[in-house]
């Protein structure tokens, strides 16, 4: 078993559209499979009651509502339909940080689109080229009214990406539509792309395999300046502390600062740490952990005279989380730095991460994300189901999406004192298929 603490949302693991589990391939269960399912049942029952931070469980009886999944487990015809009770189960303690991550399957299925929430609606943000998403008409800024018959809110959207990316990827999507100027929303029928993976998987490879967009480009620190000012598109905190070193390498320490933490899912805690030490001349508390047991706060300390001194603006969404969320939270609280944009996800919890499998000559590999300590910031909050609420709310409307256009940035640049148009700022924000 395997062990790691990390402030990472599952927000971020779900929309790296993973292939795990394809609904068309859905086999009837023998008794083998059905005792695979509730051992690994039993193994999360056992990893959450170890090192869940509550001990209480939120007032769950967890053994009453594993042996209820065990039950469940009793009756289920088909793998997906088992992985999602064993899902559930860890969904029902409405805590962003405790999931399960389930087996990886060597059939890819490829949607060719993605979505993510915009204010209170949900928009589609990227369509694959050469896609049938791209050939039935779908397009970026068309708002999403429903998926397959369910409306996707914008607090349940992440339940939805999960069941679909993780738990049980569909050969055909049914999306209904309202296209940017029209009154009416419209369906949309959409093939998935199947493909047959020969590869070894392995729980290090867990979250890289069979997706349908770049990896490495999407997932790269990006810089760019506007005159004095730098930039930053920050896409996680999936650094250890030198790297995070040699990222504020590329910036210029007393220039207004933009730092783009749109998307940013978290990531290690000592990355965090690592970072905030830039923005203050003292040593700082960032939040207290609050676990079974007393913890060490995260502390950042001083860089001294290598700090970030220049003026800071902090770009958030929907998809920013856990890491991202308490780093522009501190700032805003220390006055450091200006948040604008969307407010951002409320996924904020600290998680150890257990890689678990089954088998000896075949092994099956799945984990458990377990949460081990809520972070209380310095105002005594949790940002938890809250997030960070922007000190300017700027919510791109469906014609920027379809025209590129991004005037958040373009805003943030123009509180810098400088000036670029949106659609030259959409530019520096591509997303990468493969």
């Amino acid at each position: 078993m395997n062990l790691r603490f990390s402030l990472k949302s599952p927000l971020c693991v779900l929309l790296l559209a993973l292939s795990l589990t394809f609904v068309a391939n859905a086999q009837n269960m023998d008794g083998i499979e059905r005792a695979r399912m509730k051992a690994m049942l039993k193994m999360i029952k056992d990893d959450i009651k170890k090192s869940y931070y509550d001990a209480s469980f939120h007032g769950i009886d967890l053994e009453e509502k594993f042996k209820k999944s065990e039950d469940r487990l009793g009756q289920v015809q088909t793998t997906p339909e088992a992985l999602g009770v064993i899902a559930q189960t860890l969904i029902d303690f409405n805590d962003s940080h405790l999931y399960f991550i389930p087996p990886i399957r060597n059939i890819a299925v490829e949607y060719g689109w993605r979505i993510y929430a915009i204010g209170d609606k949900t928009y589609v943000t990227a369509v694959k080229p050469g896609s049938d998403a791209s050939k039935q008409g779908l397009k970026v800024g068309d708002q999403v009214v429903a998926i397959n018959g369910f409306r996707p809110a914008r607090s349940e959207l992440w339940k939805m990406l999960y069941y679909y990316n993780a738990i049980s990827k569909h050969s055909r999507m049914a999306l209904d539509v309202l296209s940017p100027g029209d009154s009416e929303p419209h369906r949309v029928e959409i093939s998935s792309e199947v493909k047959t993976k020969p590869q070894k998987i392995t729980f290090e490879t867990y979250f890289r395999l069979d997706n349908d967009f770049d990896y490495i480009e999407n997932y790269k620190h990006r810089f760019f300046t506007v005159g004095p000012i730098n930039i930053w598109r920050m896409p996680d905190f999936e650094l250890d502390p030198g790297d995070v070193d040699s990222a504020v390498g590329h910036l210029e320490k007393h220039a207004p600062l933009i730092l783009d933490l749109r998307g940013n899912g978290g990531g290690y805690v000592k990355a965090l740490e690592e970072l905030a030490g830039y923005f203050s001349d003292k040593d700082v508390q960032i939040a207290q952990l609050k676990g079974r047991k007393a913890m060490d706060p995260m502390l950042a300390k001083t860089h001294g005279k290598d700090l970030l001194t220049g003026k800071v603006v902090v770009l958030v969404d929907s998809r920013s989380a856990s890491a991202a969320e308490i780093l522009a939270r501190l700032l805003q609280i220390q006055g450091r730095g200006i948040v604008i944009g969307d407010r951002s996800a409320g996924a904020v919890m600290q998680a150890q991460s257990f890689s678990e499998h089954m088998g000896t000559d075949s092994v099956i590999p799945f984990g458990v994300s377990v949460t081990n300590a809520d972070v209380i910031m310095s105002d005594g909050k949790s940002l938890e189901h809250e997030g960070v609420v922007p000190d300017e709310l700027i919510i791109p409307t469906a014609a920027d999406l379809a025209a590129g256009r991004d005037p958040v940035l373009a805003r943030a640049v123009e509180i810098l004192g400088g000036k670029i148009d949106p659609a030259e700022a959409g530019k520096m924000s591509q997303f990468y298929w493969k």
